[in-house]
């Protein structure tokens, strides 16, 4: 049985067009596809981004048909990249800091935080360092707004990562369960 993940990218809506089959990192789409209105994801989880070199707004996708990207994601762009998020198998563990450089208040979560302010009395998240597993990232309570994928590593300042005025209010782990 073929256990890798991989998704299915379609030039036009509703997965008509020219295709192309990704099982891993794509940097640039462009090399495949001149873009990408819609997809399938036949195994395993990805993030999807509306720039190239993973970089832009980003978008959680897991196994599933998403017949018109921009529409049903709330796209301003089409898919430019896309990354793999390896499944993970064990605990999570993730240390978040009110401030730059690990600095402020910091606050250890193993499992899924709805809202900061109100479970830690953290006002917002500037830096965080993921010890274990992969994370989602938002920038509104109860898992809204705009998100970030997070894979293990240090986040010395997170307004650097491309979206200088957004602030994380809300932390989810990717389990298998998204699988």
């Amino acid at each position: 049985m073929n256990m890798y993940q991989y998704v299915i990218f379609y030039e036009d809506k509703n997965f008509q067009g020219r295709s192309y089959e990704c099982m891993g990192d794509c940097p640039d789409m462009s090399s495949y596809l001149s873009r990408c209105h819609s997809c399938r994801v036949e195994r395993g989880c990805f993030m999807m981004y509306d720039h190239t070199n993973f970089m832009g707004n980003q978008y959680f996708m897991r196994r599933g048909e998403y017949s018109d990207s921009m529409s049903m994601m709330g796209m301003s762009n089409c898919i430019r990249s896309c990354r793999m998020i390896p499944m993970h198998r064990g605990s999570y563990r993730l240390r978040i800091y009110e401030r730059e450089n690990m600095s402020g208040q910091m606050t250890e979560l193993m499992d899924d935080c709805d809202n900061i302010m109100d479970r830690h009395r953290m006002s917002s998240c500037m830096s965080c360092n993921v010890m274990e597993g992969n994370w989602l990232m938002y920038e509104q309570p109860h898992y809204r707004g705009r998100m970030m994928y997070m894979r293990p590593g240090e986040y010395r300042n997170l307004s650097n990562m491309g979206h200088s005025s957004m602030r994380f209010m809300s932390m989810k782990r990717i389990t298998d369960s998204c699988y």
